[in-house]
């Protein structure tokens, strides 16, 4: 499935499926998700993913990819009736799709980047912060009940578990030495955890930086803590020697954008999510 992916990001220029469905492939995840995969010809033709509710209430959401070799052949559709389609790319393939079938523009990602060999800011930490690099087998439960807090409005984030991250330090990229907590007094209040792409994974051929995930505790709101963190995680990736460095954030969310524009970044595509707008029966 995952060549499948490969081939469509070849021919699109842009990934087809998100991180989280990628990792639910490779090492399992919710039994109560769906996963669809279509065959034609004896090959593989297309795939798609359907995410499971947190709750009975709930939208479920999903992803679809068709291979390029079988595309324009309505498999796009027969999937799409299945699952909620996440369109990576914001393609005007995938939007015209979506159209057909009755879906409508749900939610958007920007991916936003900026060069890492234009200067950066010293990190301004607030009195009595401190900053220290992620320990695995230790900081898990911690981090994510720090994360839960970070993220509670957020749809997917907020609801990581330690099972969800333990993945994660298990895919070829995790470094701890690129994971950084924030702690008042010894307690835990905010995070940034970088993630390095390696060459040919991303546009433009080199290793990529991506400021993967930041967060910060409600209760340091407005401490200039978010903006730190950043700082001090650019700074690391650029010691790294990277050129590059990437991030992901809601287009429904100026105040981040701001930041982000603020130190740097510039908006350079956006991945789009659409639904149906039906309510799920409870």
């Amino acid at each position: 499935m995952l060549r499948l992916a490969d081939a469509a990001a070849a021919e699109d220029g842009v990934g087809p499926l998100s991180e989280q469905t990628v990792l639910h492939v490779r090492h399992g995840g919710d039994p109560a998700a769906r996963n669809l995969l279509l065959w034609r010809g004896g090959d593989l033709a297309g795939f798609a993913h359907l995410d499971a509710a947190a709750g009975p209430a709930e939208a479920r959401s999903g992803e679809l990819v068709v291979h390029p070799a079988h595309r324009g052949q309505g498999l796009g559709r027969m999937l799409v009736r299945a699952v909620t389609a996440e369109a990576h790319g914001d393609l005007p393939a995938a939007a015209a799709m979506a159209a057909a079938t009755g879906f409508t523009r749900t939610r958007a990602l920007w991916r936003m980047s900026r060069s890492l060999r234009v200067p950066l800011a010293e990190p301004r930490l607030a009195s009595g912060i401190s900053v220290r690099t992620f320990v695995p087998g230790r900081d898990e439960p911690e981090w994510v009940a720090l994360n839960g807090r970070a993220f509670a409005a957020h749809p997917e984030q907020g609801r990581w578990t330690v099972q969800d991250i333990d993945g994660r330090e298990r895919e070829p990229w995790f470094d701890p030495a690129g994971f950084f907590l924030a702690e008042r007094d010894g307690r835990m209040v905010g995070f940034h955890w970088t993630k390095i792409h390696p060459a040919g994974s991303e546009p433009g051929g080199g290793p990529v930086g991506e400021v993967y995930v930041i967060g910060v505790d409600p209760s340091e709101q407005g401490s200039g803590l978010g903006r730190a963190l950043t700082l001090v995680g650019l700074r690391y990736l650029r010691d790294r020697e990277l050129a590059e460095v990437m991030l992901y954030v809601e287009e429904s969310n100026p105040a981040a954008i701001g930041l982000y524009e603020s130190l740097g970044f510039s908006r350079a595509g956006t991945d789009v999510m659409y639904g149906d707008g039906l309510k799920r029966p409870t």
